[in-house]
């Protein structure tokens, strides 16, 4: 930037594709990585309970103020770089998998469904940016580029975008959230009869494959409502009245999208759609739903019902995890989760610095888990089973994971 001012927009542009890493926790000593002991009792320490000591006012004064800045050049060169890649494992999947000898040809496919359900998960990542208008400037081209991607893979989405905003406005909230709601100890089925190694793999399983769709359609681990609650009902409680034409529109892209496909397999055949669209489709759902579990369950965070609940202690009570490679081809929604719920605006291309700049003020309050993943996920299938207030704190409104 030149001595009067501003730097010109072009070299801006340039400097946003310069990636900033994701990080893992500085509170590591000068030999490099702590004791792992000590590493799983520090990533499992609560973060605190009591009412912020700062505002988001403070937070967003700490950002850096290009990082608002929503460049239409920028968000459009990560859409179309990712739609170039989904399209080269496509050409590569279907020109040359079929000529491969059979041994070879069963070991390819899955390999191209992991990679293109990959693919998958980061073209609907900026679906979900755009849900948020944190793509460009024109509320319009956001909501029609979203509607469009994700109608691609079968996700209504002005209904998500509904339905996720309240997500963000009541995050944690034990009566209010719109997803992950956490079961109580009386749910016996949870607490007891699922609550063991068998239980957990079987509930893994079927949590991977089926929750995505049945989230949608039936509002799986969403919260609870008077009335049918689905994504694609227009009627549903989910929605006010203002919303519903939008969610006729949601499902009008999905009766598009399914009768593209029953035109691709009318035309190739199921196998063919399945092998190509359908198995990375299964993939893409189970990314989602394995990073969304993981945003929101975790040992040391607390949920809070209508005594105690705040907005801002809500939306902090998320955990930023390391994913390596898969931080980049998710568009770093999983390493800087915390600070996308504290200002959703914020591009993705931005919000690893704005989490780097906000650290300082958030202390104890900021969670990063920097377990390895799997590792991650496993542990907190076991533990974080149902939440309960601590003994002696029935009445407190915060409540703990359980096992």
């Amino acid at each position: 930037m030149g001595a009067g001012g501003r730097m010109n927009e072009a070299t801006t542009d340039t400097n946003v594709l310069k990636r900033v890493p994701c990080f893992r926790d500085d509170k590591m000593g000068a030999g490099g990585r702590m004791n792992e002991a000590t590493a799983d009792t520090n990533v499992l320490k609560r973060v605190p309970t009591a009412k912020t000591p700062f505002e988001i006012s403070d937070l967003k004064k700490a950002i850096p103020p290009h990082c608002f800045k929503r460049s239409l050049a920028t968000s459009s060169y990560y859409l179309f770089r990712d739609i170039a890649i989904c399209y080269t494992f496509y050409y590569l999947a279907s020109n040359f998998i079929p000529l491969l000898p059979k041994p070879l040809n069963y070991l390819a496919w899955p390999i191209y469904w992991f990679c293109q359900g990959s693919s998958f998960m980061g073209i609907w990542s900026i679906g979900h940016d755009l849900g948020h208008h944190a793509f460009s400037e024109y509320q319009w081209l956001d909501d029609t580029l979203g509607f469009i991607l994700h109608s691609s893979f079968l996700t209504p989405y002005f209904s998500f975008k509904y339905s996720h905003r309240s997500h963000h406005a009541h995050t944690n909230s034990m009566e209010y959230d719109e997803v992950w709601i956490p079961k109580r100890k009386a749910d016996t089925l949870y607490s007891e009869v699922l609550n063991n190694p068998l239980g957990n793999l079987i509930m893994t399983v079927v949590r991977l494959l089926l929750s995505f769709p049945m989230y949608f359609t039936f509002n799986i681990h969403g919260r609870e409502y008077n009335g049918f609650a689905s994504h694609f009902y227009p009627q549903s409680p989910i929605f006010n009245a203002s919303e519903r034409k939008q969610i006729w529109l949601s499902d009008a892209g999905m009766v598009v999208a399914f009768y593209a496909l029953y035109k691709i397999a009318a035309a190739t055949s199921a196998t063919w759609l399945f092998c190509i669209y359908g198995a990375p489709l299964l993939v893409m759902n189970a990314h989602f739903i394995f990073f969304t579990f993981l945003h929101h369950s975790h040992p040391s965070l607390a949920h809070y019902d209508s005594r105690e609940w705040d907005w801002i202690r809500g939306a902090l009570s998320t955990v930023d995890r390391d994913y390596g490679i898969f931080n980049t081809i998710f568009h770093d929604v999983t390493c800087a989760h915390v600070v996308h719920h504290l200002i959703s605006t914020i591009p993705h291309y931005h919000t690893v610095e704005a989490t780097k700049a906000i650290k300082p003020i958030l202390g104890d309050y900021y969670k990063y888990d920097d377990t390895p993943i799997l590792k991650a996920f496993w542990r907190e299938t076991k533990e974080c089973i149902f939440v309960e207030p601590d003994e002696g704190a029935e009445n407190s409104g915060i409540y703990w994971f359980r096992k």
